[in-house]
């Protein structure tokens, strides 16, 4: 099993990044998927959800409007595009596949805003 997150890096505030991961090892249609971020010193937080199928999706009210995620359940994919950045969105995130009790993490991928 392997998630695999890529598209992090260095970007002003206002801008945008597009955050993918891939996945492998397991039915990745069957698996709900969720995007996490840690801040320095902080919990790790959830900030999006996309149901199994894609068909239903949840935003953290701190990124609402300003994220979208989106899978490919074709490609194996989940995308998180994070639009607006600001600096408090400074973190690394993560992609979690969820089914039941079980869940895949990633490594991480991180996300600095900064002038």
């Amino acid at each position: 099993v392997q998630l695999e997150e890529s598209g992090g890096g260095l970007v002003q505030p206002g801008g945008s990044l597009r955050l993918s991961c891939a996945a492998s090892g397991f039915t990745f249609s069957s698996y709900a998927m969720r995007w996490y971020r840690q801040a320095p010193g902080k919990e790790r937080d959830v900030v999006a959800y996309s149901s199994s199928a894609g068909g239903s999706t949840f935003y953290a009210d701190s990124v609402k409007g300003r994220f979208a995620i989106d899978r490919d359940n074709a490609k194996n994919t989940v995308i998180l595009q994070i639009n607006s950045l600001k600096p408090e969105d400074t973190a690394v995130y993560y992609c979690c596949a969820v089914s039941g009790n079980l869940s895949y993490w990633g490594q991480g991928t991180q996300v600095t805003v900064s002038s």
